[in-house]
């Protein structure tokens, strides 16, 4: 098994209400160095056996097709997270 991490973000001509509102909240907090916050979303996905290029690229797709609205957002990252090790690999 295997964990694949797909990052979302908004696109940057977007305006990101969320984002606006931590940054206010952070500079309240007395945390003037942070300049500008973005909030995405991460989607973590198990997968059962090895990762493979083709795998990752169907990842992609549904990432693309499904997990993104495409119109306001973008897939920033598609990446293993950890891959548990095959019985009988050798360690």
């Amino acid at each position: 098994m295997a964990l694949i991490v797909v990052d979302v973000m908004p696109k940057a001509e977007i305006l990101d209400p969320q984002g606006k509102a931590v940054t206010r909240a952070l500079a309240r907090l007395g945390h003037e160095a942070v300049g500008e916050v973005r909030v995405g979303k991460r989607f973590e996905l198990t997968v059962d056996g090895e990762v493979t290029d083709a795998l990752l690229e169907q990842v992609r797709t549904v990432a693309d097709e499904v997990l993104a609205n495409t119109v306001i957002e973008d897939v920033v990252g598609v990446h293993v997270v950890e891959q548990a090790a095959q019985p009988g690999a050798a360690q």
